[in-house]
């Protein structure tokens, strides 16, 4: 999540030899720094799953999934850090950012809402490798699917969905991405599930 901004105006060069040696992550917007702040622990295990899943399935493929840690530039002058991506074939040589993600992920807070809902999504949906854009909220059960192939209009999944990450062949059932997670819809599907049938 983003928090206060420098004023100060910082060439990309800076920015990115900057990013090496310090102990917080910034994201670069058009010459301004902005300090990443902590998550939470719903969007911890949030991203925790997909980590967890989609390595397993890419395991051994050309594509490969990368954390919060991992960069990725949108534009020469815009460079973020998603929650979560995937790259397949990446020919970017610079070890700390990436440029051709397939699939972006962002965890919604309260505060990054309407960056990563509008913002993000038309830096996001710009790039010319890009092939899905997912939101996931973390305090309902909600994950919305944007697709390239369906002219970026959104898809809404809840608990007892399935999800198909088409550019990569990965189904998920939505619940397997909620794991462990404390949110009311989660908790009722969950108690729903253990109560008899009839």
């Amino acid at each position: 999540m983003q928090t206060a901004k420098s004023n100060e105006y910082i060439s990309v060069e800076d920015y990115l030899s900057g990013e090496l040696i310090s102990d917080v992550k910034h994201e670069y917007v058009d010459g301004q720094v902005f300090a990443m702040s902590g998550a939470s622990k719903n969007h911890v295990r949030i991203v925790q799953s997909l980590s967890k899943y989609f390595g397993i399935h890419l395991d051994g493929s050309p594509c490969e999934p990368m954390s919060s840690d991992m960069k990725v530039k949108t534009s020469s002058s815009k460079y973020r850090y998603p929650d979560f991506m995937v790259i397949c074939d990446e020919t970017n040589e610079d070890d700390y950012f990436a440029d051709t993600p397939v699939i972006l992920v962002e965890v919604l807070s309260r505060s990054t809402r309407k960056i990563d809902e509008q913002i993000k999504r038309i830096e996001y949906i710009n790039l010319p490798s890009l092939q899905e854009y997912v939101i996931i909220e973390q305090y309902v059960a909600d994950i919305s699917v944007f697709r390239k192939k369906d002219q970026w209009q959104p898809t809404h999944y809840f608990l007892g969905d399935d999800i198909t990450f088409e550019s990569i062949g990965l189904t998920l059932a939505v619940e397997d991405l909620y794991k462990r997670v404390d949110n009311q819809d989660v908790n009722e599907w969950l108690q729903s599930k253990e109560l008899p049938a009839g």
